[in-house]
């Protein structure tokens, strides 16, 4: 059974259907007819079903929402769950994000390896074991999803549609077996502001972020044309003395100035791997010196118990256990003169309860006019190490890796959630950047076709 010989025999396709799939920009956008994420997911979704049809497994489109290839027979089956949205591209790329460009060993764009890479490299290794004609004893269902990035509503809706696979893998996150993920709570930071007289800032807006679960790139903050905004331009050199930071600068034709922060995009699971613009902002307008307007204490509040803080401390939910420690993402902000709404992407530990970490959040926003309100959420995931799954995963990998690895803990939150009995596995190797959000995201070939080698005998050995 050479499943690894099978695979570099399709090398070439996987790599041209790898870059093909990058080229479709595939953000969740507005609703259509059949069409529930938008134009461009639904092409992803389209062109995987019509890929795998080619390559010979059953398919099915469930409404748009997801769809699936599959094989074998058998009374149970074994999931494997991957995703074609991908979260915005952002800015600073060397190459196009959405043109799959293949370079020195690498290919470039917005889902490379999150999750597009992976998800064609697990489509050629159930192709490999069906030529190999590996006698199955379970079905295997590749399933396409297309909001994991935003909601998983898209699994929400295929499971009242579909069956549940007794087994899952998804190759979202890294290697060896990821066997713990810590829970997940998007929580909102919400104010209404009150017209007032006590305005030192004369801010009209503050806007930075594209999503709760990548760190900011970029922020700006506008000031009302005032006599003052050229102090405020003296400020701006005294902050970059001071941090290093350089913000640009800008005058509208009416003397409005503009303030912009550029930061360095990460994955929310990991938010110390990046440099958050929001929180730049928030630094620089406190130098300033806060007045006592309802939307400049609330800059202060955000300044002073989040900030730079990627752990909560200033929150007091900073904790850990076995899966690590909690995490704090400052994703969003939005302020104006009518309110503020800011978006945090909590990651905290497995044994830990989201109620007691709200409650604490509550209570460090002393400001009872705030609304905390959690905009979504993910329950923690723990398969302990000796389950069956997770031991037979681990044999895979170590086997065709020659390593002597160990299951691991997590930040992120994969489809494995979604199952009764699944856990991530792949794609990301150990010692690799993990490029998941950030510009300049990359797959390298070899790895993407070790992955699908990798896959391909996990399939078998879970199935046989």
């Amino acid at each position: 059974m050479d499943l690894s010989g099978v695979i570099e025999l399709y090398k070439a396709h996987i790599i041209e259907n790898t870059s093909k799939l990058i080229q479709i920009p595939s953000v969740e956008a507005a609703a259509q007819p059949g069409k529930p994420f938008g134009e461009a997911a639904d092409d992803a979704l389209l062109f995987c079903l019509k890929l795998a049809q080619e390559l010979g497994f059953m398919t099915g489109n469930v409404d748009g929402y997801a769809g699936y290839a599959q094989m074998g027979e058998g009374d149970e089956t074994l999931g494997i769950l991957v995703h074609l949205d991908v979260v915005p591209e952002g800015a600073g790329w060397t190459y196009p994000p959405f043109s799959g460009v293949v370079h020195d060993g690498k290919i470039y764009g917005r889902g490379a390896i999150d999750d597009k890479g992976p998800a064609i490299a697990a489509l050629y290794a159930m192709k490999a074991v069906m030529d190999s004609e590996v006698c199955l004893r379970k079905k295997v269902r590749l399933i396409f999803g297309l909001d994991e990035e935003s909601g998983w509503k898209d699994m929400e809706y295929y499971f009242k549609k579909e069956p549940m696979p007794e087994t899952g893998i998804t190759p979202d996150g890294c290697y060896p077996v990821i066997y713990a993920e810590k829970g997940i709570a998007d929580v909102a930071v919400k104010k209404c502001f009150k017209p007032s007289d006590f305005v030192t800032l004369r801010l009209s807006s503050v806007i930075g972020g594209e999503r709760p679960n990548m760190v900011a790139d970029s922020c700006e903050c506008v000031f009302k044309p005032h006599g003052l905004n050229e102090k405020v331009l003296v400020s701006v050199e005294t902050f970059f003395s001071i941090t290093g930071e350089r913000l640009q600068t800008s005058f509208d034709e009416k003397g409005a100035l503009t303030i912009k922060a550029n930061g360095v995009s990460a994955h929310g699971s990991t938010p110390q791997k990046g440099k958050n613009a929001i929180a730049i902002v928030l630094s620089f307008l406190a130098t300033l010196g806060y007045g006592e307007s309802e939307m400049e204490r609330y800059l202060n509040l955000l300044n002073d118990k989040i900030g730079f803080d990627t752990k909560g401390i200033g929150l007091g939910i900073d904790c850990e256990d076995e899966s690590g420690e909690l995490t704090v993402n400052l994703g969003t902000l939005e302020a104006n003169a009518d309110g503020g709404m800011a978006l945090l992407n909590i990651r905290y530990p497995v044994t830990f309860s989201e109620d007691a970490l709200l409650q604490k959040i509550k209570e460090a926003f002393y400001d009872e006019d705030l609304e905390i309100l959690v905009k979504g959420r993910h329950k923690p995931l723990y398969v302990p190490k000796d389950h069956p799954l997770v031991k037979k995963l681990l044999e895979v990998y170590n086997e065709q890796t020659g390593q002597n690895a160990d299951a691991i803990a997590i930040g992120g939150g994969t489809y494995a959630r979604a199952l009764k009995n699944a856990v991530a596995f792949g794609a990301v190797f150990p010692g690799k950047p993990d490029l998941a959000h950030q510009k300049d995201e990359y797959i390298e070939i070899e790895d993407l076709i070790l992955n699908a080698k990798i896959y391909a005998h996990a399939i078998a050995t879970l199935c046989i």
